[in-house]
């Protein structure tokens, strides 16, 4: 029997997308969503702080990636990425339909629901984080990874806005149905798509396992350089909606910049991102990118020291902020998956994805702490300093991966 022909880039790129977008929509839900409807229901701040527990599985997924991955590599070529993501999707789809219908019912089903939805999402993406790193030749990833982050803005339009506003016109059970129609629509582009074999692995190839990618000189990299890059830009991420509500802008201009403004800023920012990793590649991207964010980081913080009382040149510094972390997010995750390992590209990439997600939340918690004792000030000055050892880290960085490779 003659193996199937490998899907062309458009329909990969449309069913990459929809997966991501499904995949951020309950993102979305869980992190914005959700909180906003049951405060609505008066339901107390202690217990809906409970809802970001779901958020720490996707922290968490290192510890089963090296299982997924087993699973999903086969034998003999065989790949079972896209019935690893559809199943992950229709539980998905099943668990929305119960959050529907557990309108009244005990917090801890509701809780429960959403930790279903993230473990379940979280799976999905292990599968197709390594089925586009399989499909996408290096040259391409930066396509890739525009559908990996546009998807991922889009979905938290769909899982925070759309769900409020449909709880608001129409009911807890109607929004969740709509929400779990969007992700059986989203899923079809994928379940169109077929598979293609792939060249098996040689029998001396390890077994897929976190071990074997720590072990690996490119992954531990590769963890640092993420952590490096992304590190003054998640602290001045974390502070800036408390900052511009403590300069004085009104709760909804900022509700409406983190939404229209955050969205569009990220989509602007992605496709600048993909544009200049798919032109140049994903290394020279990578570094160009963390300059332009030398200039963004240094520029806010600046305003922050010596404009606070100046709000719309803040709220637009905030914007470009958003759109060049959106554009390093695409050429980073190019970059970070060329280091992943054929043998087991879903484990190392989660690897790069759960270091990312760790400094976020360090970050979060860390920059509140910094700046409640030495002001906001010094936290966006450090922020900034960070962002000026990014360069030269990378070209370090980048230095150790060619020696290893050439030695």
């Amino acid at each position: 029997m003659s193996a199937p022909h490998a899907p062309s880039l458009p329909r990969l790129l449309l069913a990459a997308g929809g997966i991501y977008t499904a995949q951020s929509l309950v993102g979305g839900l869980t992190f914005l969503g959700v909180p906003a409807v049951l405060r609505a229901e008066n339901v107390s701040l202690d217990r809906i702080g409970l809802v970001s527990l779901a958020m720490l599985v996707w922290a968490l997924k290192f510890l089963w990636a090296a299982p997924v991955e087993r699973w999903r590599l086969g034998i003999d070529g065989r790949r079972r990425s896209r019935a690893l993501i559809l199943a992950g999707e229709a539980v998905v789809v099943l668990a929305l339909v119960a959050f529907g219908l557990a309108v009244g019912m005990d917090f801890s089903i509701l809780l429960g629901l959403l930790v279903l939805m993230a473990l379940a999402s979280a799976t999905v993406d292990i599968a197709c984080d390594a089925f586009l790193i399989e499909r996408f030749p290096d040259e391409k990833r930066g396509l890739a990874n525009v559908a990996q982050v546009g998807g991922g803005y889009l979905g938290m339009i769909f899982g925070s806005g759309l769900f409020v506003a449909a709880y608001a016109a129409f009911g807890w059970m109607v929004a969740s149905f709509l929400l779990a129609v969007l992700v059986l629509l989203f899923s079809v582009p994928m379940a169109t798509v077929r598979e293609a074999d792939v060249m098996p692995l040689a029998p001396s190839s390890p077994t897929p396992g976190l071990l074997n990618g720590l072990r690996r000189r490119e992954i531990r990299i590769g963890i640092a350089m993420t952590i490096a890059f992304e590190l003054g830009g998640r602290l001045a991420q974390a502070l800036a909606g408390p900052f511009l509500v403590d300069a004085g802008l009104p709760l909804a201009t900022l509700g409406l910049l983190n939404g229209a403004g955050g969205v569009a800023a990220g989509l602007a920012g992605t496709a600048f991102g993909g544009a200049l990793a798919h032109r140049f590649g994903a290394e020279r991207a990578m570094f160009a990118v963390s300059c332009l964010h030398v200039l963004s980081l240094v520029a806010l913080a600046s305003a922050v020291v010596l404009a606070s009382d100046h709000l719309s040149l803040l709220v637009g510094l905030f914007v470009i902020e958003s759109a060049v972390m959106a554009a390093g997010f695409v050429t980073s995750y190019a970059r970070l998956m060329a280091l992943a390992s054929p043998s087991q590209p879903g484990v190392d990439f989660t690897l790069f994805q759960c270091a990312s997600a760790i400094a976020a939340a360090i970050c979060g918690m860390g920059g509140a702490m910094l700046a409640s004792r030495a002001g906001y000030a010094a936290t966006f000055a450090l922020a900034a300093l960070l962002t000026v050892l990014v360069p030269p880290l990378l070209f370090l960085f980048e230095h150790r991966l060619k020696k290893g490779i050439s030695s």
